[in-house]
């Protein structure tokens, strides 16, 4: 009986459809329910702005600084004529320089800080810690300009001294040079840049290293490894990917800093590798900050070309990164 009236619900051959069928049938066939469908098209569609978002700041900026490319070899400036990469060159080294510098004395002390917290430091005091660390990545940059420019200047000075003039550190090509006081050169910068991208190297290592298989931890203790060596062949293997992200996370911060580095730093537009010489350095992001109020025409399209390539140097790092992290994965 049930037979026959699943027959007679059969609509018959060449009869149409009841309004609505179509689609559950569509729907039924594909597997897929109408609010999958809506959350796919809603997740694929997000994901896709962020490349829109990119597309259209590169278009930006390469349409806005067309005026200077297009008239490259004669950039105006105060002494004549200038070709636009003589002007933006030093400008790239001093980012460069700058980010690198602020990243190599950061990420040591990062690392380590993470470690602390993750596998060291008692409960009670690690969340304290971690507290700290995170309000920290969210102090103004203008504030640790404040604090670079008026206490940390002075308080370096006797230490950039000793480097230039001592006999053990003097004949070491960075710390030679006539610096003078007020020392406000490149390496203030990166040691500003350092503290404020070490709460974000190691915010996201700490995460990693909190990550690493208990069951693996406990295995190399039970082995006979100490601590540091537990952590060294399980903890610090598992997290290097994550590590890796978290350094170009902050060198990428770095890269961009502005208000900081300008509050800090003396300009200056050389290739210098002197890093105590005052008025040798400057950063794109600081010069745009500084020129921009008052250009027009080309000037401000030099300015944009400069964005422009701090643009690209950042999608290059990030990208670079990527290439290391998925190269690290695949000798896994």
């Amino acid at each position: 009986m049930s037979t026959a009236a699943a027959e007679n619900s059969t609509p018959a051959k060449g009869a149409p459809e009841p309004p609505g069928n179509e689609k559950k049938a569509s729907f039924k066939s594909s597997g897929a329910r109408p609010g999958d469908a809506i959350f796919s098209s809603l997740s694929v569609g997000s994901g896709l702005i962020i490349f829109a978002v990119l597309a259209a700041i590169f278009i930006f900026l390469l349409i806005q600084s067309l005026p200077a490319i297009e008239n490259w070899n004669a950039i105006p400036t105060n002494s004549g004529k200038q070709n636009l990469l003589e002007f933006v060159g030093p400008l790239v080294f001093g980012t460069v320089l700058a980010s690198l510098l602020a990243l190599i004395i950061a990420a040591p002390i990062a690392i380590g800080i993470a470690l602390f917290i993750s596998h060291y430091a008692p409960r009670k005091l690690a969340m304290p810690i971690g507290y700290v660390i995170d309000l920290l990545a969210a102090v103004p940059s203008v504030v640790f300009g404040l604090w670079g420019g008026v206490w940390l200047v002075p308080l370096m000075q006797p230490l950039y001294t000793f480097l230039n003039t001592s006999p053990l550190t003097s004949w070491i090509p960075f710390f030679q040079g006539n610096p003078h006081a007020p020392m406000r050169n490149v390496m203030t910068a990166a040691i500003v840049l350092a503290v404020m991208i070490l709460p974000i190297i190691t915010a996201v290592s700490r995460e990693v290293f909190l990550q690493t298989p208990g069951l693996q931890e406990e295995a190399a203790i039970g082995l006979g490894a100490t601590k540091w060596e537990m952590v060294r062949m399980v903890v610090l293997p598992f997290g290097r990917n994550g590590v890796v992200s978290a350094c170009m996370l902050g060198l990428g911060r770095a890269l961009g800093e502005t208000m900081a580095v300008l509050m800090v730093l003396s300009p200056g537009y050389t290739y210098s590798l002197h890093l105590l010489e005052v008025g040798r350095h400057m950063t794109i992001a600081s010069f745009i900050a500084s020129q921009n109020a008052e250009s027009t025409g080309i000037d401000m399209a030099k300015l944009i070309f400069a964005g422009l390539v701090l643009f690209l140097i950042t999608f290059v790092i990030n990208a670079l990164a990527r290439w290391i992290v998925a190269a690290s994965a695949r000798k896994k």
